[in-house]
């Protein structure tokens, strides 16, 4: 029999597996799915540029195998480099329409849970054949940029083609080793130029992210815990940081996703823009700038709320995580927009852009491979495959169920923190306020990085409020953490 430590991924388990049920969303593939998966081979043939012979890696978590991009770059003169993005071609082998296609619709996104990962597509397909593993030909969509030595994207191109990937690697190492803490991973000195072409890679990322800042796109820096099991008994939660490595993914994937709203915009094709609105709450922001002694305008500013943030990245360092979690949820929610030919979709605020999609990630989110059809159908000079009106109701579905998604992250999450604080009752922990509104007052604490309600002595904290709270009960199925004010 197992004790009650062993058994704790299998409650976790059990748990996310309720939570997916109860907010609608599947968390096995129906049926008809697996039927249909069991016939499936690999893409078929198509006519397309073979460019297995470039230099291609993929930089991912340690653990991911549904890799969805390639990324390679040559120089150019006058100090400008192509930077082309290559994403798994996941319309070869999902069909539209298909039943696998329809379990994708439903969920439209994976969901990662603290003990299990529910995938949008069967393993067979997200870690085999549609992911762009080490050392196998795929099918993908390259989206080819020119980056200026000013960071901008003077040109791009977008056309379908045959990649291998050359090298896989992981965040942490790559990271590592971009900011010199540690020698490159195995498997970077293993392949001929694989250094020079990261450093390459790498100088790119770097100079658009300069550009995007200084058009007053938000750098934030929030910390997601991070699970870390001892067998089957969860031990810790752990904050997962930035790096150069995710950074340079980072900014490959904005540049590659404005440049494919721009394609669709220019084939005179609708897409599905990825937008953040306006902020409703930037009287809100305001008094928290004004509290670090910080001037906001009146009305929102994305670029004197960009300078604040700089300023106190700066200033604080070590709680700037905390003051991004307090904006990010200030900022509002991201959604899914459609945008018809000669449209005006809002844009992205927290980018400074207007033009914004989701395409990088088909294995993931459901809305890339919208995007991808819409793509493939301007490169074969088809009609759209989606009509003005399917495409309002999948941005409204697919804005949902991403919702839906992330409580049931949330709420796993909740779980497995209760699960850890259970032994702690009665301890005080430093924290900053998250979340306050008619349905409660939420509190992120700091060590370790999890949050809960504060169900005495809420009044009068408002989000950003740094607080000390005492943790007075948890509760493991549901996901709760009460805390009061100390």
């Amino acid at each position: 029999m197992q004790s009650g430590l062993q058994r704790q991924r299998h409650l976790l388990q059990t748990i996310a597996r309720r939570v997916m049920l109860e907010r609608g969303l599947e968390p096995d593939f129906p049926a008809p799915a697996q039927s249909e998966l069991a016939r499936i081979e690999g893409p078929a043939a198509a006519a397309v540029r073979d460019e297995r012979g470039l230099l291609w890696s993929s930089i991912d978590n340690d653990e991911s195998r549904d890799l969805d991009q390639l990324e390679v770059a040559e120089p150019l003169p006058g100090g400008a480099t192509r930077v082309r993005v290559a994403i798994a071609d996941v319309d070869a082998v999902v069909a539209k329409g298909s039943a696998l296609d329809g379990h994708a619709e439903h969920n439209t996104t994976s969901v990662y849970t603290t003990a299990e990962i529910f995938p949008m597509l069967p393993e067979k397909l997200s870690t085999d054949l549609t992911s762009l593993g080490e050392n196998a030909n795929r099918l993908a969509v390259v989206i080819a940029m020119e980056v200026g030595g000013d960071g901008a994207v003077e040109r791009f191109e977008i056309y379908r083609a045959l990649v291998r990937n050359q090298a896989k690697l992981a965040y942490n190492a790559v990271g590592d080793w971009l900011e010199g803490r540690r020698p490159p991973p195995p498997r970077v000195p293993a392949v001929p130029g694989m250094e020079e072409q990261l450093r390459m890679q790498d100088d790119a990322a770097q100079r658009l992210r300069r550009r995007r800042f200084e058009h007053g796109a938000l750098n934030l820096e929030t910390m997601q815990p991070r699970p870390v099991f001892d067998g089957d008994t969860l031990a810790d939660l752990q904050p997962d940081t930035k790096n150069r490595a995710k950074e340079l993914i980072e900014d490959f994937m904005i540049a590659a996703n404005g440049c494919t709203a721009a394609f669709l915009e220019r084939q005179g094709l609708p897409s599905l823009r990825r937008v953040v609105r306006t902020p409703k709450r930037w009287p809100r922001l305001v008094e928290l700038a004004a509290a670090h002694g910080f001037k906001l305008p009146p009305d929102p500013d994305v670029a004197a709320l960009s300078a604040f943030l700089e300023e106190r990245r700066k200033a604080d360092p070590l709680r700037f995580p905390d003051l991004s979690v307090a904006v990010v949820k200030l900022l509002g929610s991201g959604e899914y927009v459609v945008d018809p030919p000669g449209g005006e979709a809002p844009g992205h605020f927290g980018l400074a852009v207007r033009d914004y999609t989701h395409s990088t990630a088909p294995n993931r989110r459901f809305p890339d491979v919208i995007t991808q059809r819409l793509v493939k159908a301007a490169l074969a000079r088809r009609a759209a495959p989606y009509s003005l009106d399917e495409l309002g109701a999948l941005a409204a579905h697919c804005t949902e169920k991403e919702d839906d998604a992330q409580k049931v992250e949330r709420q796993v999450a909740k779980s497995a923190a209760a699960l850890l604080l259970s032994g702690r009752l009665g301890q005080t922990f430093d924290g900053i306020v998250t979340g306050a509104a008619d349905k409660g007052t939420w509190a992120r604490i700091f060590d370790p990085p999890v949050e809960g309600r504060i169900v005495e002595g809420f009044r009068r904290l408002d989000v950003g409020d740094k607080v000390r709270v005492k943790l007075l009960s948890t509760d493991v199925e549901r996901g709760y953490i009460d805390f009061a004010r100390a």
